[in-house]
C-alpha cells in the first residue's frame, strides 16, 4: 500500500504530495486525515496523509516508508481535506498551510532531535561518555549547550551513535492524578496492623476510612487531610489506595452575564425568518439567508431557536462572532439554552484549552460551537447550521496565509452538508444585500425591535460649533449632561472611542515635527499608564521626549484623544463616576473580557469606556445612554470602505442603548455632521445609505461591482521593491485581458513597516477568466526567483482593506 503525503515544508517545489510505502505493521490501521512521521530528505517531519493508493508512478524500490504514526484516528475528515484543497486554490496557498488551519495550533508539529547511541563499546572519549552518563538517548540541545556538537559529529560519522528527529505536537493531553482508596475492610487491617509510631499514616487512614471506596484528586486529598506526599506514597504501597492518571479537560472559564429573560413568544416577523430556515433546514437545502434585523430585533433568538430545532433532528451547528468581547455574552446564551453541549473557541483561550475544546468536538461530545473566525473548521461531522453574527465584519477575513473569508468556507461547508447559513447583521456588508437584492442569498428582514420598543433617539453634535463657543474638551456640553443625568439616575453608559491608548502623537508646536517610529512610517502613539511612545505596526518603543528631536523646543505637545486621555477627562468632570475601560491595552490578560463584562452586567460600574470591542451584540437592560466621542476616525481612511464601516460602527454602537424597559438615547459627535454615513446612521436608515454607496461605488468602479485582488511587495531595500513591483504589474498587464484595470505600482498608505518598503498593484475586473492561472505563475517567478533577493509578495484575493 502507498500513502500520499503532504509534508509539514511551505516551500514552492515541495506543495504537493509525496508518495510513501506503509508498512504492513500500519496497514490496517492507517487511514485518510491521520498525521504521520516520515523521513524527508536528511532529517524526519510531520505529515498529513491525503490518500491511500495501491500503486505509484515512481519506483517502488526507491520510496522510503513512513516511520510512525501520530495518530491512530484521523486527525481532519475527508470533508476537511476536500475543504483544505478547495482552500488552497481559492486563497493561493500552500496545500500544508490550508491543512494546518484545520487544526488547533497545539496540534502544530514540535520538532526535537536526539542522539541514540548505537554501539557505546566503541566510544573512546571520556568527557563524552560522562555526559551521557549511560544514557543510550539524549537530548542534542544538551549536547549542543555544553559545546559537545563536534564530537557528536565525529561519532556519528562513524556510525557509533545516530540523530533522530522526535515529531511531537506543541500541546499534551491534560492528565490528573486520582486516588482510588481502598475497602472499609482493608483500611481497617491496616490500621490493625500498622506499628503505633506511624503517627502521621494512621491519621491519614482514618480519614480514608470515612471516604472508603471514594475516588479523589491527589491534590484534593492532601489539601484536605493536611498531609504531606511522603505519607501518601507510604499508605499507597500499603495497599490503602491505587493511584491512576485520568485525562481531563482544561475548561474554559464559562461567564456568568446578569442576561435577559428568554422570550415566551416570536414576534410575527422572527417566526417568518425562522420558518424559512427550519424549511431549508428539514429539506436539506443549502441555502444563504441574510438576516437583515435591525438593533435589538431578537436576530439571537432566531438563532437560538433554529439550533434547537437542528439539534432535536440529532445534527450539529456552528456559530460565529467577530470579536472576542462577544464570545462572553453570546457563550453564557447558548450555554444557558444547551448546556454542556456548547463548545468554545476563540483567541482568548489557552492552546490547551483551544486542544481540549477541538477534542470534544470531534469526539461528538458537544453539539455546537461558539467562536471566532477559526471555529468554522470545527470538525463536526454532521453539520445543520451555520450561523455568522455581524457579518459585515472585517475580522471575518483572515490577515496572513491562508486568506480565507469565514463566509466562503461556511457557504462551501453548507454545499457539502445540505445545510442553510445564516449571515445576520443590522448593517449588512455591501456584498451581501447586493447578493440578497439579485437573489443569490434569500434575505430575511426584521424592521422591529423584539419588544417593540423605539430606537433611542439620536443627537449628532456638531463639534466644530462646540470649538466656536469655546469648549476645547472632548466632551460637548450636550453629552456631558446627559451623563450626569444617568449618574443621578443610577443608570449605564457606554462611551465609545475607535482608539486606543492616550493620544494620537506628539507634536512639536514650534516646528510641526510628529514623532515618527524609525522603523515605520507611521507617527507612535503615546500611553499614558507607563509614559512611553509605542508603534502599533512593529512594536517599538521609547520614551516620551522632553524636547522636540528636530528643533529642541519645548513646546511639544500630544494631539488627538484616546481612550487612557478620555479616562482622565471622565475622571475630571464625573469624580464620583466608576469607569471601566475596555481595549486592547485592559484586554491583554486571559480571561479579563469575561471579568469586565461581568463587572459591567452586575452594575459595578457607571460608564463602560471602549474601542470597537464594546461596539457590537452587548445587550444590558440598563444602558440608557451611549456616546460617541469621535465620529470621524473611521470616516477619512484611505480606504473605499470608509464611509461604509462608520455607517455600520454608528448604527450598531448606537443599539446599544434603549434595549429593554427604559428608552434610550445617543449622542454621536463629529466634526462632518453633514456625511451621509452619520446623517442615515442617526435613525438606522440602511436601505437609503446602500443606494447612495452604491451610487458612489459604480461611479468609481468598486466593489460590489467590481472584484479587487490587491498583490503586495516589501523589501528592505526601497529601489529593489520599486523594481520587483513594476515587473509584476508588467507581467499582470501582459496577462490579464484588457478590460482588466491594473492601479499601480504605488507605494502602500504605511509605505514601511517594521524596516521594510511596501508597494502594492491592485487588480479591479468584472469577469477575468485567467486571474488564477496568472497569478499562480507570477507566485511561481516569486517562490522559485524573487523571494532569493529577499523580496516578500502576498496576494490578497478580495481583501478587507487596501491601505
Amino acid at each position: 500500500m502507498i500513502a500520499e503525503v503532504i509534508v509539514d515544508v511551505s516551500a514552492y517545489p515541495i506543495d504537493r504530495p509525496f508518495d510513501y510505502l506503509v508498512p504492513e505493521t500500519m496497514a490496517a490501521v492507517i487511514e485518510r486525515g491521520i498525521r504521520v512521521k516520515v523521513p524527508f530528505g536528511p532529517r524526519k517531519v510531520l505529515g498529513y496523509v491525503t490518500a491511500l493508493k495501491e500503486e505509484s508512478g515512481l519506483d517502488v524500490a526507491k520510496l522510503k516508508s513512513i516511520d510512525e504514526l501520530i495518530d491512530l484516528e484521523p486527525v481532519i475528515s475527508a470533508e476537511l481535506l476536500t475543504l483544505s484543497r478547495w482552500l488552497a486554490v481559492q486563497t493561493l496557498a500552500y496545500e500544508i498551510d490550508a491543512l494546518q488551519v484545520m487544526l488547533p495550533a497545539a496540534m502544530r508539529a514540535k520538532y526535537e532531535k536526539f542522539i541514540v547511541v548505537d554501539e557505546p563499546e566503541n566510544i573512546d572519549d571520556e568527557d563524552f561518555l560522562r555526559f551521557l552518563a549511560g544514557r543510550q538517548r539524549v537530548s542534542l540541545k544538551e549536547a549542543d549547550t555544553l559545546g559537545l556538537l563536534n564530537t557528536v559529529k565525529r561519532f556519528a560519522k562513524q556510525g557509533i551513535l545516530t540523530v533522530d528527529t522526535a515529531v511531537n505536537q506543541k500541546t499534551a493531553v491534560k492528565k490528573v492524578r486520582m486516588i482510588q482508596i481502598a475497602t472499609e475492610e482493608t483500611l481497617q487491617a491496616l490500621l490493625d496492623s500498622i506499628q503505633s509510631n506511624a503517627k502521621k499514616q494512621i491519621e491519614l487512614l482514618h480519614w480514608m476510612k470515612d471516604r472508603a471506596g471514594q475516588s479523589i484528586l491527589a491534590k484534593q486529598l492532601m489539601e484536605q487531610s493536611g498531609i504531606q506526599t511522603a505519607v501518601l506514597k507510604s499508605v499507597i504501597e500499603r495497599g490503602a489506595a491505587t493511584e491512576e492518571y485520568t485525562e481531563v479537560y482544561r475548561e474554559p472559564e464559562a461567564p456568568k452575564l446578569k442576561d435577559t429573560a428568554i422570550p415566551v413568544a416570536l414576534t410575527g416577523e422572527q417566526q417568518v425568518a425562522l420558518d424559512a430556515v427550519r424549511h431549508a433546514t428539514d429539506n436539506r437545502k443549502a441555502e444563504t439567508f441574510l438576516l437583515h434585523g435591525i438593533t435589538g430585533s431578537g436576530k439571537t433568538e432566531v438563532y437560538l431557536r433554529a439550533i434547537k430545532h437542528v439539534l432535536d433532528q440529532g445534527q450539529e451547528a456552528i456559530v460565529l462572532v467577530p470579536e472576542i468581547s462577544l464570545t462572553p455574552q453570546m457563550t453564557s446564551r447558548f450555554k444557558e439554552r444547551f448546556g454542556p453541549l456548547v463548545a468554545v473557541m476563540h483567541s482568548g483561550l489557552s492552546a490547551g484549552e483551544k486542544y481540549d475544546e477541538w477534542r470534544k468536538i470531534q469526539r461528538g461530545e458537544v453539539k455546537v460551537v461558539v467562536g471566532a473566525r477559526s471555529a468554522i473548521f470545527a470538525p463536526f461531522e454532521n453539520v445543520g447550521i451555520i450561523i455568522l453574527d455581524e457579518e459585515h465584519e472585517s475580522t471575518y477575513k483572515q490577515e496572513d496565509t491562508p486568506r480565507y473569508h469565514a463566509r466562503d468556507v461556511a457557504i462551501k461547508r453548507s454545499e457539502y452538508y445540505g445545510c442553510p447559513v445564516i449571515l445576520g447583521s443590522a448593517t449588512p456588508s455591501l456584498e451581501s444585500y447586493a447578493r440578497a437584492s439579485k437573489g443569490v442569498y434569500t434575505l430575511l428582514t426584521l424592521t422591529r425591535r423584539a419588544k417593540d420598543q423605539e430606537l433611542p433617539a439620536v443627537t449628532v453634535v456638531d463639534m466644530r460649533e462646540e470649538l466656536k463657543n469655546g469648549n476645547r474638551s472632548m466632551f460637548s456640553l450636550p453629552l456631558a449632561e446627559a451623563v450626569r443625568i444617568r449618574l443621578e439616575k443610577g443608570e449605564q453608559t457606554v462611551l465609545f472611542l475607535n482608539k486606543r491608548g492616550f493620544s494620537s502623537f506628539v507634536l512639536c508646536r514650534d516646528c510641526g515635527t510628529v514623532v515618527e517610529c524609525p522603523n515605520c512610517d507611521i507617527s507612535l502613539t503615546y500611553h499614558r499608564a507607563n509614559e512611553r511612545l509605542k508603534c502599533h505596526y512593529c512594536g517599538h518603543e521609547e520614551h516620551v521626549p522632553l524636547e522636540c528631536p528636530q528643533c529642541e523646543s519645548d513646546y511639544i505637545r500630544f494631539f488627538g484623544t484616546g481612550t487612557q486621555k478620555a479616562q482622565e477627562e471622565i475622571a475630571k468632570l464625573f469624580p464620583e463616576a466608576r469607569v471601566i475601560r475596555m481595549d486592547v491595552d485592559t484586554t491583554r490578560q486571559k480571561g479579563s473580557h469575561e471579568r469586565l463584562l461581568r463587572q459591567f452586567s452586575e452594575g459595578k460600574a457607571d460608564i463602560l469606556l471602549g474601542t470597537q470591542m464594546i461596539a457590537k451584540g452587548l445587550d444590558f437592560p440598563n444602558i440608557t445612554l451611549v456616546g460617541v466621542l469621535a465620529a470621524d476616525t473611521t470616516l477619512h481612511l484611505a480606504d473605499f470602505r470608509a464611509a461604509e464601516k462608520t455607517f455600520q460602527l454608528m448604527t450598531q454602537v448606537s443599539g446599544r442603548a434603549g434595549r429593554h424597559e427604559l428608552p434610550g438615547e445617543v449622542f454621536i459627535q463629529t466634526y462632518s455632521p453633514e456625511h451621509y454615513a452619520i446623517e442615515l446612521a442617526k435613525d438606522q436608515h440602511y436601505e437609503p445609505f446602500y443606494n447612495l454607496e452604491m451610487a458612489a461605488r459604480r461611479q468609481f468602479g468598486y466593489p460590489p461591482f467590481y472584484f479587487v485582488t490587491l498583490v503586495q511587495f516589501t523589501h528592505e531595500d526601497l529601489l529593489k521593491v520599486a523594481d520587483f513591483a513594476d515587473k509584476g504589474a508588467r507581467f499582470l498587464k501582459g496577462n490579464l485581458s484588457p478590460n482588466t484595470v491594473i492601479i499601480g505600482p504605488t507605494a502602500a498608505a504605511i509605505s514601511r513597516v517594521n524596516n521594510r518598503y511596501r508597494y502594492q498593484c491592485l487588480i479591479k475586473y468584472k469577469k477575468e477568466p485567467k486571474l488564477t492561472e496568472t497569478l499562480q505563475q507570477l507566485i511561481k517567478y516569486y517562490r522559485t526567483d524573487w523571494i532569493k533577493a529577499g523580496l516578500t509578495m502576498t496576494v490578497d484575493m478580495e481583501p478587507a482593506s487596501i491601505y
